[in-house]
C-alpha cells in the first residue's frame, strides 16, 4: 500500500492533539463506472469516520451503507493508499490534528439504494446524491467542478492522486 505524508508545518507526534481516521471506497463496476457521493456542489469517495472499537473494514462497509445504500457482502475490496495529514490549529481550532484516510479499491455491480442509505444532516443539507461517472470521464467531471466550491481545489487534487495511483495499480494487474 502506498503512504503519502503531508506536513507542512513540520509537526511531530508530541506536537498532535487529536487524530482522526477515515475509509473511503473507489467503487468501480465491471462497466468502469466510479460510484461518488456529491453534496455541497462537491464530489467525495464514499466513506468517513472510523468509530470507537471498528476495524478499518467494518468503517468502510457501514459507511459505504450510510452514504449509498449499498450493503457489501462479497465484493472484492483491498486498501490501495493511505494518505497523512498534520495540520497545525485545524481549521482555527487551536488543536493540531492528524488525520489519516484509507483508500479501498471496491469491485462490485451493486447499485446504490438511497431508500437504504442513512444521510446525516449535513449530508442532507447539501442536497446529497449519488452519482455514477464513466471512469474515462471522471477526472474532466472532477475538474469542471473545482469553481463549484472553493474547498474543491484541495479535494479534486487529492481525488485525481487518488486515480492515478488506481491506474497505476491497474495498469501492473493488466501486465
Amino acid at each position: 500500500m502506498k503512504e503519502i505524508l503531508y506536513n507542512y508545518d513540520n509537526l511531530t507526534e508530541e506536537d498532535i492533539d487529536e487524530v482522526v481516521v477515515r475509509t473511503k471506497g473507489l467503487i468501480i463496476n465491471h462497466h468502469d463506472e466510479v460510484t461518488l457521493g456529491y453534496s455541497h456542489k462537491t464530489y467525495q469517495f464514499p466513506g468517513g469516520h472510523l468509530e470507537e472499537g471498528e476495524s478499518l473494514t467494518e468503517c468502510l462497509l457501514r459507511e459505504i451503507k450510510e452514504e449509498t445504500g449499498i450493503q457489501l457482502e462479497d465484493a472484492e475490496m483491498r486498501p490501495f493508499e493511505k494518505i497523512t495529514y498534520y495540520n497545525k490549529n485545524y481549521h482555527g481550532s487551536e488543536k493540531n490534528r492528524k488525520n489519516e484516510i484509507y483508500y479501498y479499491v471496491i469491485r462490485t455491480d451493486a447499485k446504490f439504494d438511497m431508500n437504504e442509505a442513512h444521510l446525516d444532516a449535513w449530508e442532507k443539507e447539501g442536497n446529497f446524491v449519488v452519482k455514477t461517472i464513466p471512469l474515462d470521464g471522471v477526472e474532466q467531471v472532477l475538474i469542471d467542478s473545482i469553481p463549484d466550491n472553493p474547498i474543491n481545489e484541495v479535494i479534486v487534487e487529492e481525488m485525481l492522486d487518488i486515480f492515478k495511483e488506481y491506474n497505476k495499480i491497474k495498469d501492473r494487474e493488466t501486465e
